[in-house]
């Protein structure tokens, strides 16, 4: 497992992170709260408070830690500082 918080402060923002989170062919869950959610559903995403950071947990295979890590750089605009 992988994470990282990060902060979707748009529409635009929700919609890229989406895009880029159904290419991998893993799961991926965030956490905000006591509320976890598949972060590949749009509608759970904006279930969330997005007015504070998000924690992404990305649950792959060995394997799968080229794409992984491809996916971490694809939204390295999204992590919190």
């Amino acid at each position: 497992m992988k994470s990282m918080m990060i902060t979707l402060k748009s529409i635009e923002d929700v919609k890229l992170f989406i895009n880029e989170v159904n290419k991998l062919s893993c799961d991926a869950d965030l956490t905000s709260g006591r509320y976890v959610i598949d972060a590949k559903s749009i509608m759970g995403i904006f279930s969330l408070d997005l007015a504070n950071s998000i924690k992404l947990d990305v649950h792959c295979k060995e394997e799968d830690t080229a794409s992984v890590d491809a996916f971490f750089s694809a939204i390295a605009k999204f992590e919190s500082k």
